[in-house]
């Protein structure tokens, strides 16, 4: 029996269990698939894949082959699978036959193109490429950049550096005359805002490169998503072949749904139960890592699996963050590696990227937000032909535990969709005015843009472009690249400052949410406490502060119909999808600590209005009268479907339920009907409306199973409470909500 069967069976036969497992998931091991390429390698490249004894998986063969015959290529494969080899390989052969050639990488964290970029420079050593891998973003010296930009034929940088250096593409000529590939490594963490800005983004670089006569191939790795194809072709406006049959072998894992047993009306501690589960592996010799959702929950978790069992296992267990040095990190990680560390809690830092070998256990503490996630984290047990084990604790939250009702909709559905927004008007006003900084805007862009006439128009009117014979120009004064941020929409923004320095940069909206007076706020992990906020000024004063409560602000929202752009029938219930115009008031916010309200405290904040997209949907005044009949509270049990639905719209697209908006009335003034709308909770819409209303039945069947599944008689926190709602939870009807969604559903 090997150690993970042991320690299940052991656990089961405990003293203190009491059915927290509830799913075990066995994935037979799988033995790898092999191939070659079908085309001739450079003679040097093919002795170093002989010399370092690398066998290609299939997936890898297939993507080197899709590559070097001119395609764009997208790997949509699971972590560990070797996506790295697929898109070097392609390259280094570019460089190896044409002296000319270059390579643009293009990551979406530091931490991840600084691992990267070891790999490169040990391949460029031992082919004798000569091309000298160099990062070049915001902490590359100055003194080294331009030697880098005329000498480096492989630049690994990031969104955020290209973005900011766009302007200046006269400086890069030669590096971009001879781009021959562009690699995006993590293509599904660019999505929402963020990856609908990178789209436009990619769009003004295809464009200054056409200046310097380079149509560089794209290849995407990515993380399982459902729509790699469509994903890729709306992030970089090219077609894709998709490569996503993994011929990666692995050992054979037990995948372990962990749910914390109810004591009396609450659930225990997810991370109290994650501790216990740490020190027991550790007495099994399952060498483990631990994910949890905050820097804070990575330190406690580790200091209580210290403190049990006497202290046994004290010096062999550690916390990981992004917030320790880089060479205390590398210790850790090495230590890891090594052995002389059994269990390491971190934040996701460790998701993706680094290596830190083959490990017996991934614990994950609480739901990561997507299937994505969850499976990225799990490949960090077992790489190898190792057995491994991997346990999902889960946290009392409506998606936490529609999974641990329904495992077989984790095991056996379809991953999120990643979604990106290519219409919303404002993130596409600002990347326009980025554009005209760059090169002079003419009507041939409406190849990377769309039919931008109205918008030129407008925004020459207003004097933010200036026609010349050549085309328009920026008109204003500061650089375009300040003033449009890759990850807000609106231009009206709010810098969050601690001692002098800027931790982040909010849209107001969620300034208002996040970072109003007494607010704690979570950046990178560490808890920071908001001393002051004016949204005139633009800032946010903060103080670092360990607090061991933390805040949620709560709003009133408004939502009135623009226009209707489609409407369907579903089972009877007009279901619509439009724009809309949205105003939220924080009027309040509620200080918690460890699930327990402290109390209410006021805001005086001014509304927030602004442009968006919703999903809304009908009932009959007909109907809403026999509920009423029946002596139903049908404002209780529509305001549970609203809550329901926003809970469970990230099952299918890449979103948090933060992204989204939500009202229901019995009677809207648009519509003279019962109403429920969801919306987008960002300016001009990032898509996830209209994905609600695309999956509409689906959306409505999930939520129907997780309010009837779960355990409460009235309703609770892991089916219609909602930790933002401005009505404090009510009215909340489980039951008549039940009624509802069972009417639309059967």
């Amino acid at each position: 029996m090997s150690a993970v069967d042991e320690f299940i069976r052991e656990i089961r036969a405990s003293d203190d269990y009491e059915g927290q497992i509830v799913h075990l998931e066995e994935i037979d091991a799988r033995e790898p698939q092999y191939d070659d390429v079908n085309h001739i390698l450079d003679d040097r490249l093919r002795a170093y894949l002989d010399g370092e004894k690398i066998r290609l998986y299939t997936h890898q063969a297939k993507a080197i082959d899709l590559a070097l015959d001119g395609k764009n290529v997208i790997v949509s494969t699971p972590t560990a699978s070797g996506k790295t080899l697929a898109f070097n390989i392609p390259v280094f052969q570019a460089l190896l036959e044409d002296k000319r050639a270059t390579a643009l990488y293009l990551y979406p964290m530091k931490a991840l193109s600084n691992d990267q970029l070891k790999t490169l420079r040990r391949m460029d050593e031992a082919l004798g490429t000569r091309a000298m891998p160099a990062t070049y973003d915001g902490d590359t010296p100055q003194s080294a950049r331009t030697t880098i930009r005329d000498k480096s034929r492989i630049i690994v940088s990031n969104p955020y550096a290209i973005h900011r250096y766009l302007a200046w593409n006269d400086r890069w000529r030669k590096f971009f005359s001879g781009l021959k590939y562009i690699i995006i490594d993590e293509a599904h963490m660019y999505r929402g805002v963020f990856g609908s800005s990178v789209a436009m983004l990619l769009r003004r670089l295809l464009r200054v490169l056409k200046r310097y006569g380079s149509d560089p191939q794209f290849i995407l790795s990515s993380a399982t998503i459902s729509n790699p194809e469509e994903h890729s072709k709306k992030l970089t406006g090219k077609d894709f072949t998709v490569v996503s049959r993994d011929g990666s072998g692995r050992g054979k894992k037990r995948f372990v749904f962990w749910n914390p047993p109810v004591i009396g009306n609450q659930r225990a501690s997810t991370h109290q139960e994650t501790a216990g589960l740490i020190t027991k592996q550790l007495d099994h010799g399952l060498q483990t890592l631990c994910f949890t959702k905050s820097r804070r929950m990575a330190e406690l978790i580790a200091m209580w699996a210290r403190d049990r069992e006497n202290g046994l296992y004290r010096n062999e267990i550690m916390p990981y963050r992004a917030g320790y040095l880089p060479e205390d990190r590398r210790k850790i990680e090495d230590d890891l590696k090594n052995g002389r560390l059994r269990a390491v809690t971190s934040t996701n830092a460790l998701e993706v990227g680094i290596d830190i070998g083959s490990l017996d256990s991934v614990i994950i503490s609480g739901y990561p937000g997507t299937r994505i996630s969850t499976w990225q984290q799990a490949g960090r047990a077992g790489r190898g032909r190792d057995d491994a084990l991997i346990t999902l604790v889960a946290f009392d939250d409506p998606i936490d535990q529609f999974y641990m009702k329904h495992p077989d909709r984790f095991f056996g559905g379809k991953s999120e969709e990643a979604i990106i927004n290519l219409h919303n008007p404002y993130i596409l006003m600002g990347h326009l005015i980025c554009a005209s900084a760059e090169m002079p805007l003419t009507a041939n862009d409406s190849l990377y843009f769309g039919d931008i006439s109205d918008i030129i128009e407008a925004m020459a009117s207003s004097g933010l472009l200036r026609n010349t014979p050549r085309g328009y120009v920026y008109g204003g004064a500061k650089s375009p690249s300040e003033i449009v941020s890759l990850n807000n929409i609106s231009s009206r923004a709010v810098n969050v400052i601690c001692d002098g320095r800027v931790l982040e940069t909010l849209e107001v909206a969620r300034a208002c949410s996040e970072a109003h007076e007494g607010a704690v706020l979570l950046h990178q992990g560490e808890t920071y406490l908001i001393e002051s906020l004016d949204l005139n000024l633009g800032v946010a004063k903060a103080r670092r502060q360990n607090v061991d409560y933390y805040t949620e602000a709560l709003k009133l929202s408004d939502v009135r119909i623009k226009s209707e752009r489609s409407h369907k029938t579903v089972n009877g219930i007009t279901v619509s999808v439009g724009d809309v115009t949205v105003t939220e008031q924080y009027y309040e916010y509620a200080v918690r600590r460890y699930e327990k309200l402290v109390g209410y405290f006021p805001l005086d904040l001014p509304p927030q209005v602004f442009e968006s997209v919703a999903v809304w949907f009908t009932l009959s005044p007909k109907y809403q009268e026999q509920l009423l009949e029946q002596g139903k509270d049908f404002d209780g049990g529509i305001h549970a479907v609203e809550h329901g639905m926003i809970a469970m719209a990230p099952v299918y697209a890449l979103c948090d339920r933060w992204d989204l908006g939500g009202l229901s009335t019995p009677l809207h003034p648009d519509t003279g009907m019962p109403t429920i709308f969801v919306y987008d909770g960002y300016e001009g819409g990032i898509g996830i409306a209209e994905k609600c209303y695309e999956i509409f039945p689906e959306l409505a069947k999930a939520t129907l199973e997780m309010i009837r599944d779960c355990e409460c008689e009235d309703g609770c926190p892991a089916c219609i409470y909602s930790p933002k709602c401005g009505n404090k939870n009510a009215p909340l009807d489980k039951e008549t909500a039940l009624k509802i969604l069972r009417s639309i559903v059967e």
